[in-house]
């Protein structure tokens, strides 16, 4: 097939909405709804400081690719990328290079935080983490480790690289949970809450497929290795649901995303105040997630 604007053969073929495009094209398109959601999301200002999570992944080197190239020559802001060594053998550590080396080529300030720093690692707690999966103590030591490192280095925003699949498995989630709490507190961060650095998502409306396929095409580096644990995942279960949607009905995670955001004006009164935790992690309760869980795996690895 030739391209819709162009003589070129395309690359690809956007279903939701039947459009051919070469490469070239398919960049444009793809830019251009990315730097329209920056806009959306974010307002900076004179001096900012933006942190990008970057594990080395296709989505997170998409957004630091893109964010470096829309932010890059300002003098008036710095941007760093954060990276988690989540103490994953074979699996974190060959990305990690591809971020260092990335950052390196680009001038980006890199920080590196490991799950050593809380006395454990991903690789001793999965054969200890009873009911709930390895990714469940994953995710809360990222977020705590990523949060910790932005309000170090003076970060006013999170840039993380969710991409629309993402967004539309966490929103059916949480909506099948009936966690309305946990719904209010998607980002992109609107409201600032103590200890807790916003977070905004560059690639929040584009589907996994596109961002894969703007890393192959624009030659952006990233690792595609497989997580050791991801099978255990509960998410993955939403994954299938919506990937059926969405082959049934193309545009069917877009339609999930303008369902939540018509509602979460609603959901934003939703979401209660933050407390700081002895750790000096925000949380809900007397004590933040992390160290809950960084007790129980403690014990268990303790006794086994």
């Amino acid at each position: 097939m030739r391209c819709d604007f162009c003589a070129k053969d395309a690359v690809t073929l956007i279903r939701y909405n039947g459009s051919h495009l070469c490469s070239d094209h398919f960049r444009k398109y793809f830019e251009k709804r990315v730097k329209r959601e920056i806009r959306k999301q974010i307002d900076l200002r004179p001096g900012d400081k933006i942190a990008v999570a970057v594990s080395g992944g296709k989505d997170s080197m998409v957004t630091l690719h893109l964010l470096h190239s829309v932010f890059g020559s300002r003098k008036d802001l710095e941007m760093h990328a954060i990276s988690i060594d989540e103490g994953i053998e074979g699996y974190r550590p060959p990305s990690l290079d591809i971020v260092r080396e990335y950052c390196l080529e680009k001038g980006i300030p890199y920080h590196r935080r490991g799950f050593d720093e809380l006395g454990v690692s991903m690789d001793a707690a999965a054969p200890v983490c009873g009911d709930n999966s390895p990714c469940t103590y994953c995710g809360v030591f990222r977020r705590r480790l990523m949060n910790d490192e932005a309000r170090r280095i003076g970060a006013r925003l999170i840039a993380t690289g969710h991409n629309l699949d993402d967004m539309a498995q966490s929103v059916l989630m949480n909506f099948v949970r009936g966690d309305v709490d946990r719904l209010a507190r998607l980002g992109p961060h609107t409201k600032v809450q103590p200890g807790l650095v916003p977070r905004f998502h560059p690639l929040r409306l584009i589907p996994e497929k596109e961002s894969l396929l703007y890393a192959m095409v624009s030659g952006i580096p990233y690792w595609d290795g497989e997580c050791p644990y991801y099978r255990e995942a509960l998410r993955n279960q939403y994954r299938k649901v919506i990937g059926e949607l969405e082959n049934a009905s193309p545009g069917a995670k877009f339609g999930i995303m303008s369902s939540y955001d018509t509602l979460r004006p609603l959901l934003s009164d939703g979401g209660k105040e933050l407390r700081i935790c002895e750790c000096g992690e925000p949380t809900l309760g007397a004590k933040c997630k992390s160290c809950e869980l960084l007790g129980v795996l403690t014990e268990r690895i303790k006794c086994p």
